[in-house]
């Protein structure tokens, strides 16, 4: 008895309409009950600004910021380097003139333009910036302006000498 039943099992399923009729069953789902994907918004490029008296600092703390910014996921677009500015500060003697001391300061500064900031991920970012910054060394974070662009070039004397000389070369012309 087993054995026709057996026998029965096979030719059945050698039939080859049951090879065909492979059915595969899933469970459908409206598509307005499907929950909705927000998208996390993103900020627009942000420009990290560093100001400090010392150069090897800033420049440790920027590379400091490179691999922050990596571990984030953030897009470096640029790293800007600017011409450092000089102050010299006199110290005055109590009730007088007389100069007590002077110091000539020099001033660095280093900017970072960064893109894809996650709102989500950026108060991190930032409260890491600010827990890890070094004495001396200031940080702005701000939207990024491209009159920063215009800032970052040092004024070439020569070529205003020479721009200067040929405008008074064509006006002694036209004269």
């Amino acid at each position: 008895m087993i054995l026709n039943v057996l026998k029965q099992i096979t030719t059945y399923y050698q039939c080859p309409l049951f090879n065909k009729a492979v059915r595969l069953y899933g469970i459908y789902e409206p598509p307005y009950i499907k929950a909705k994907e927000f998208e996390i918004p993103l900020y627009p490029v942000l420009n990290i600004q560093l100001r400090g008296y010392k150069y090897p600092v800033l420049e440790s703390y920027q590379s400091f910021i490179h691999k922050i910014v990596k571990v984030f996921d953030f897009t470096v677009n640029d790293s800007i380097p600017f011409p450092h500015r000089e102050f010299k500060i006199k110290r005055l003697k109590i009730g007088s003139t007389i100069v007590d001391a002077e110091y000539d300061l020099k001033i660095y500064e280093r900017d970072i333009q960064i893109s894809n900031v996650s709102s989500t991920k950026c108060p991190i970012f930032i409260r890491v910036l600010e827990a890890s910054l070094p004495e001396g060394v200031s940080l702005v974070i701000d939207k990024y302006d491209p009159i920063l662009q215009k800032k970052r070039l040092i004024p070439n004397k020569e070529l205003i000498d020479v721009k200067t000389e040929l405008e008074e070369f064509f006006e002694s012309k036209q004269k």
